[in-house]
């Protein structure tokens, strides 16, 4: 089934605590990529879409850019630590209720595989001014790093591998109508020590992750076995991420063609 018909705008309502408390970041640099056409940032609009609990959104807001935080979730945007230069609009990626031309940047981070694909590349046009950008970043988890491997075999073990694991990418969809031009791909490393309580958490933050039952109870010992592995003299452990930044500018396009 594809990942929008998996209610993405519902699935993370029970998960809202977890996702705050133990969702990663972005790296600096990778904030860095996604603004570095921007010549003056407190000129700038971002629309910030599927903005979940306004991770990115503060990241963003912090460079002093002016961020219009996107996010159906009802639950997720009353989550969400404020943040002066943050707004926040109920919308979705293809229906943002963003005015036509009113941002300079599109982000769509660790998002883009939950919406109409096609439907949200002709409303990320839309919204952006001539010349506009668009950003979509993933952290993906580092298999390379033993324990990182480890907690994803933990939960396929239990669950299998979900498609919104994969988060697979086709840089066609992008360009296909002429909209944008070809996304340029970078990568940057990037971590999150955890204790104990963090590593199951992680993990529960994921809408494909069972919280209760046999499946559940399974999860936590083995993602106890990996602690016990590798934590650290002060009881940390560390996941290891590749953080994927893909841009790519808005080209001319008339809709009347």
């Amino acid at each position: 089934m594809p990942l929008p018909d998996l209610d993405p705008t519902r699935r993370f309502s029970d998960r809202t605590d977890d996702y705050v408390r133990f969702r990663p970041d972005y790296p600096a640099e990778a904030i860095d990529s996604v603004l570095e056409t921007c010549p003056d940032p407190v000129r700038w609009a971002v629309a910030d879409i599927g903005a979940g609990t306004g991770i990115s959104a503060r990241l963003l807001g912090d460079r002093g850019v002016h961020v219009f935080a996107v996010e159906p979730n009802a639950e997720m945007r009353s989550a969400a630590e404020s943040h002066p230069n943050v707004e926040w609009i109920a919308g979705t990626g293809e229906d943002t209720g963003l005015r036509q031309g009113s941002v300079d940047l599109v982000l769509c981070a660790q998002a883009f595989h939950w919406l109409r694909q096609a439907e949200a590349i002709v409303e990320f046009h839309r919204i952006l001014r001539p010349g506009g950008r668009l950003a979509i970043v993933w952290n993906r988890r580092d298999r390379e790093d033993p324990l990182t491997r480890g907690y994803i075999e933990a939960i396929h073990e239990v669950n299998g591998e979900h498609p919104a694991e994969r988060r697979d990418f086709d840089p066609d969809v992008v360009r296909g109508d002429g909209r944008f031009g070809p996304p340029r791909l970078r990568s940057f490393p990037h971590v999150q020590s955890l204790d104990r309580s963090g590593l199951v958490g992680r993990a529960r933050s994921a809408s494909y992750v069972p919280k209760e039952g046999p499946g559940w109870e399974r999860l936590v010992r083995l993602l106890d076995d990996l602690y016990e592995t590798y934590k650290d003299a002060k009881g940390r452990v560390i996941l290891r991420y590749r953080t994927e930044v893909w841009t790519s500018e808005a080209q001319p396009y008339d809709d009347r063609a």
